[in-house]
């Protein structure tokens, strides 16, 4: 694939990934500037939310890390990636027609699959840490949005924030018992009220859950589906710049 101008690829943690921004626009900068690391969603193609970067408000010298998840989704999915695989019917059945009950019950599932993933980004952290000091966010949306909290609520690398758009509670057990670990760290979290794919009432639980173990988060729900509004946009710019203001 050829690559957009101001933007290199390269290899973190045994994944290929997309750098760009920076004091270089390119994802090069200097100890102490910020680094952003956002995971694609299911079935989209590994650069998919590359373009994020040109609308972001936030300080000009924030670097950021785009991954392409390791599982190729072949012709179906058009080139499509993902961290796992998922049942995507019955994913919108939860969401759309199912009871609170059924749903809870997901909620408590883990993925098969999962360990893998959050091995592969968890090692992709600790590069990207190692070679990138400074300020660290890891967010993601959809399926990455699950995996990004999954890792940081499980990883003992100092994060700076967490961005969650449009994602949903997992391992719900295992992520309550976790999270107090992360208490104080700020957390943007994003949702659609009309989500046809993960519910609302989900992401509102996560909410309570992260609430409840003293992480900050900025909840920014909006009238929409399975989508990055400006909100969201808005709300990670937020999140970014008071990150980078306090290094």
């Amino acid at each position: 694939m050829r690559l957009q101008r101001g933007m290199r690829s390269d290899t973190f943690g045994g994944l290929t990934v997309r750098l760009t921004g920076g004091r270089d626009r390119e994802g090069g900068g200097e100890p102490g500037d910020p680094t952003v690391i956002l995971l694609h969603g299911f079935g989209a193609p590994g650069e998919d939310l590359v373009p994020l970067w040109r609308v972001l408000d936030v300080p000009r010298a924030t670097r950021f890390v785009f991954p392409a998840a390791p599982i190729d989704l072949g012709r179906q999915f058009a080139g499509g990636r993902a961290w796992w695989r998922l049942d995507m019917e019955r994913m919108q059945q939860i969401a759309m027609g199912s009871t609170v009950g059924d749903d809870e019950a997901h909620g408590r599932e883990i993925p098969e699959g999962l360990v893998e993933a959050r091995a592969q980004v968890s090692a992709l952290v600790d590069e990207v840490s190692d070679k990138m000091p400074g300020p660290l966010v890891l967010g993601g949306f959809s399926q990455g949005a699950m995996l990004a909290c999954d890792v940081a609520l499980r990883s003992p690398r100092p994060l700076a924030g967490l961005v969650l758009m449009s994602g949903t509670v997992l391992a719900v057990d295992e992520w309550r018992a976790l999270a107090p670990s992360r208490k104080g760290l700020p957390v943007l979290l994003s949702h659609g009220e009309r989500d046809p794919l993960l519910a609302f009432a989900a992401a509102q639980r996560l909410r309570k859950l992260l609430d409840e173990a003293g992480l900050v988060v900025d909840w920014v729900p909006f009238p929409g589906g399975h989508e990055i509004p400006q909100s969201v946009l808005d709300g990670v710019g937020r999140l970014v710049t008071r990150v980078a203001a306090s290094r």
